[in-house]
């Protein structure tokens, strides 16, 4: 059983998505934004991982590449704000699915243990929310949640 608490209530365009690391918010939000570290916890295992850009800034972008036999699996968006250590908003598209752009917000919150991730993700309509959760999406959230977290483990030594 993951970890990982995904909710995607039905009838809406919204996910979000919770994950508590043993963590300080400002060592979670390094390895979630750091290009090199990202390419090494982002999507499904059976992937392979391509950061092309990852330009963490206000109005910068980014584009990473999944890969594996069948084909290649591109997203891109553009990082609108930036906090350090607390929140990143951004846009995300599937080039597989283009012009459905989902707004996503992720936040950094202090807990008693570490700290809390949490994405919220608005997408332009119900039926686009629905072909990403048909997508994989789950079990993608998952592999990745559980590389974060061992990643966090090995950079901060816990």
């Amino acid at each position: 059983m993951s970890d990982t608490i995904i909710n995607a209530p039905a009838n809406t365009p919204f996910i979000e998505v919770l994950r508590d690391f043993d963590a300080t918010p400002a060592q979670l939000f390094k390895v979630s934004t750091d290009p090199d570290l990202v390419a090494q916890w982002l999507g499904p295992n059976h992937l392979e991982m391509e950061v092309v850009e990852y330009d963490v800034r206000p109005g910068g972008r980014y584009r990473y590449i999944h890969r594996d036999a069948s084909g290649d699996y591109a997203f891109h968006g553009v990082f609108h704000t930036i906090e350090p250590g607390a929140m990143v908003i951004q846009t995300f598209e599937y080039e597989g699915f283009p012009g459905e752009v989902s707004l996503e917000k992720a936040t950094y919150t202090a807990t008693e243990n570490g700290v809390r991730l949490r994405t919220w993700s608005v997408f332009p309509s119900i039926e686009a929310r629905d072909g990403i959760v048909a997508s994989g999406m789950e079990r993608g959230l998952n592999d990745a949640m559980e590389k974060l977290t061992a990643l966090v483990a090995k950079e901060t030594g816990r």
